[in-house]
């Protein structure tokens, strides 16, 4: 098929239109697959006594422990994350063999390790001469299927409305799509999604397994109630502790992820304005005119070999989507040879995330005020005591269900809210180069969407005792195992490691949830400002005025 792809492409139309004619499609083309395990009548409990469980069995042989691993101090090196095991490696329709697709996804891509957001000398590793003490651990759920009523099943319900009736034919790189059909789920986590997870929680446990020993209590760990949410961190949590025991070494608490029930893990259900059309999602007006200028090559170049069906650059756009999830989901797939290396840096480019949930969005900031004021309580074990934000104070007033000190801190959250965070942050390193032009690439740009929230991403946040410094306690953040400079944070000068003293990243965080002004930014009356060139997610204070 790839053989077939390159002649196409390297063929002018005269000569590719000279080709064997295409066969015409079946009709089951785009029509959708599911299978349902167990199947049906396989449960019989009648037989259950043929296979006792392991306590019943006994002979378990010699069960002692070793030392909680400690790497994170201890080991030589930090080893990165550089594959996405078992998935195939997707081709591009130029063969360009250095060039790994999956890095240009943006939010669809698996995470691997990022190797510097700017600080290239930094390593995850705590820095020699500082020790341990709390780490935070906040992680977007694994690879899933695609959302409800998403392109990709849009895309295959009109292909197979096209292979129902007459005259729907394709040839070259598409001739796939004669028998092809839709073979994705909804919404819930993909077996590599499980897997993401599972391989996190086990390198979570060898990197920070030692401060387990400061716990006196078993750990609160959050999530939220949707099905992906809630099995990535008991994914996280059998892969941390043991498959056998997980369930009984923590407690996991399930925040409601629905309307009207406050969650900083999911806080865009209560922010009005990050769900219209003029605010929320101005990121799908921005890359809708992006898409125009990327992706008009592969449409002057993919149509001739499909009759029956005009492709729109929205169809594209699901073809490269379904790449993506095709490959998440069943470890490989033809879509992603329909498109060039530059096509696919154009999809990783696709300027939605920036403007509808990163420093280009006037809610972004105030979407991720109460994680981050979540965060200061417990760094500085202060109960809230203000609920101006989306936390939720029946159980952040709690100690029962809002601890204010662990050793060991996990939530699992969206990829959205993560970049929430990190503009709630003030992690101006990210935003330093600017609003993302609708027209081209710019060369280095700071904000690149498959380093800050792929499939599983991670923000770590390490707080460490440095006794031969002028300020005995720091903190910095490790996001992906790149290290982010806190520059952005007042009181956080410039640090080859990254650090910033505690007392003044507290500081620096009471400045700025004083300036993120909620209520006004979530549900005030206001246009989204033309141009828009904001960088600090808030809407600009000098529009404020004319907005009331």
């Amino acid at each position: 098929m790839l053989v077939s792809a390159l002649l196409v492409l390297s063929l002018p139309f005269s000569l590719a239109s000279q080709l064997p004619a295409p066969e015409p499609a079946s009709g089951y083309a785009g029509s959708t697959l599911a299978a349902s395990y167990p199947p049906p009548g396989a449960t019989n409990t009648a037989i259950n006594s043929y296979f006792p469980d392991p306590s019943e069995v006994g002979y378990a042989g010699p069960t002692p422990t070793g030392a909680e691993p400690d790497a994170v101090e201890t080991a030589p090196s930090y080893p990165k994350l550089t594959t996405a095991y078992p998935l195939s490696q997707p081709c591009t329709a130029d063969n360009v063999k250095s060039f790994n697709v999956m890095k240009y996804w943006g939010n669809l891509s698996p995470m691997l390790s990022v190797d510097s957001f700017g600080l290239p000398d930094a390593s995850p590793m705590v820095p020699e001469g500082c020790g341990l003490n709390q780490v935070f651990f906040l992680t977007r759920h694994g690879a899933r299927y695609p959302t409800s009523g998403s392109g990709p099943a849009d895309l295959a319900a009109k292909i197979h409305a096209a292979a129902s009736g007459s005259g729907f034919t394709v040839s070259g790189p598409l001739e796939f799509l004669a028998t092809w059909t839709y073979n994705l789920g909804a919404e819930i986590l993909t077996p590599f999604g499980r897997k993401q997870l599972f391989d996190s929680g086990v390198a979570f446990r060898i990197r920070y397994g030692e401060l387990l020993n400061a716990f006196t209590d078993l750990p609160v760990w959050r999530t939220t109630s949707q099905d992906r949410m809630l099995n990535s961190l008991l994914n996280f949590a059998a892969g941390f502790f043991d498959i056998r025991t997980y369930q009984t070494d923590y407690h996991q608490e399930i925040i409601i992820e629905d309307g009207g029930f406050n969650n900083t893990l999911a806080p865009y259900l209560t922010c009005t304005n990050a769900n219209t059309d003029g605010i929320g999602n101005y990121g799908s007006t921005q890359a809708g005119v992006w898409a125009e200028v990327y992706l008009q090559s592969a449409l002057s170049r993919l149509q001739p070999m499909i009759t029956g069906y005009n492709l729109t650059i929205s169809d594209l756009l699901d073809m490269q989507s379904m790449c993506a999830y095709e490959v998440v989901a069943l470890g490989s797939s033809n879509f992603c040879a329909l498109f060039t290396s530059t096509e696919w840096e154009g999809f990783e480019y696709y300027v939605g995330f920036w403007y509808s949930n990163g420093p280009g969005n006037p809610t972004s900031a105030a979407q991720g005020l109460g994680y981050v004021q979540e965060l200061v309580a417990r760094l500085t074990q202060t109960p809230i005591t203000v609920w101006n934000s989306t936390t939720n104070s029946t159980l952040d007033s709690n100690n029962i269900t809002f601890p204010l000190y662990q050793p060991i801190f996990v939530d699992a959250t969206h990829d959205v809210v993560i970049a929430n965070i990190l503009t709630a942050l003030n992690l101006t390193s990210l935003a330093a180069s600017g609003p993302l032009p609708t027209d081209h690439i710019p060369a280095n740009r700071s904000y690149v969407v498959s380093q800050i929230a792929p499939f599983a991403s991670n923000l770590v946040a390490q707080v460490m005792s440095c006794p031969a410094a002028e300020d005995p306690t720091h903190i910095r953040f490790v996001l992906n195992d790149g290290i982010l400079p806190m520059t952005g944070i007042d009181g956080c000068a410039e640090d080859r490691n990254g650090l910033c003293p505690l007392s003044n990243f507290i500081s620096g965080m009471h400045k700025r949830i004083g300036q993120i002004d909620f209520d006004f930014d979530c549900f005030a009356n206001y246009t989204m400002p033309d141009p828009d060139d904001i960088t600090d997610g808030r809407y600009p204070a000098w529009l404020r005025t004319s907005s009331n």
